[in-house]
């Protein structure tokens, strides 16, 4: 199950288990929709990969107590920013591959 992670790797931005603009690739790492688009061109720092928004996981006990309340978010902060200069390279040799080619 997805720890569900309460920041932004990069720029250390809050994403609550709810968050709409919180984004992970498929080891889990975890950005905000913003650095996703405008620092990391859909590229993970990480491995390479793409991102996806992060599902959210519901409240509430609707089945088999798959929720929020039994199953709660991590609180272990990530807070690498991310190597610009290096990151710049890793784009310019996946240029033009799309994730699913990566």
């Amino acid at each position: 199950m997805l720890a569900l992670r309460p920041n932004c790797e990069h720029c250390n931005k809050a994403l609550l288990p709810a968050a709409e603009d919180a984004m992970i690739c498929s080891f889990e790492c975890t950005f905000c929709e913003v650095c996703v688009q405008q620092i990391l061109a859909n590229v993970c720092p990480n491995c390479g990969g793409g991102f996806t928004h992060r599902p959210i996981r519901p409240q509430r006990n609707y089945v088999n107590h798959n929720c929020l309340l039994d199953h709660p978010a991590s609180t272990a902060i990530v807070h690498k920013p991310v190597d610009l200069k290096k990151h710049k390279l890793l784009i310019s040799m996946l240029k033009g591959l799309a994730p699913s080619f990566r």
